[in-house]
């Protein structure tokens, strides 16, 4: 378990929402993958774009996703995102993203992505590398 949160506030716009004004729900996941890379760039003082090049991996590519919605959002909502990586393993990871809308808990989030680089010995082949311990240790 990691102790670093990245925390974000953005508006509700009407491009999120459904005609009834209410968040559309595959929304919500373009929102935790954003600040999944916010959350990296956060912690580690890499932009996203730099992120492969400065560690020679291809990225950070989700996995698996998965959302318990609470209460909804809608046009005009301020809220607040909050996440972490909440476990790190050799070359996944998971990331807890929590979306409250006026200090409600509305959304309760998580992924697991993978640390992917090109095989050396197959360019053409992808597939999951160890995380460097100092990307660990910028989490702590």
């Amino acid at each position: 378990m990691t102790s670093f949160v990245f925390r974000r506030q953005m508006m509700i716009e009407w491009g999120h929402c459904d005609p009834a004004g209410i968040v559309f729900n595959s929304r919500f996941f373009e929102f935790f993958d954003h600040s999944t890379w916010l959350l990296f760039d956060a912690a580690l003082g890499v932009r996203p774009p730099d992120l492969a090049p400065t560690y020679g991996i291809l990225g950070i590519p989700l996995v698996d996703a998965r959302a318990d919605f609470r209460k909804p959002a809608r046009f005009g909502d301020m809220v607040e995102i909050s996440s972490r990586v909440s476990e790190f393993r050799r070359s996944s990871f998971d990331v807890e993203h929590r979306i409250t809308v006026d200090g409600e808990l509305a959304v309760d989030g998580s992924e697991t992505r993978v640390w992917a680089a090109r095989a050396k010995d197959n360019p053409e082949k992808i597939g999951a590398v160890a995380i460097p311990s100092e990307v660990i240790a910028r989490f702590g």
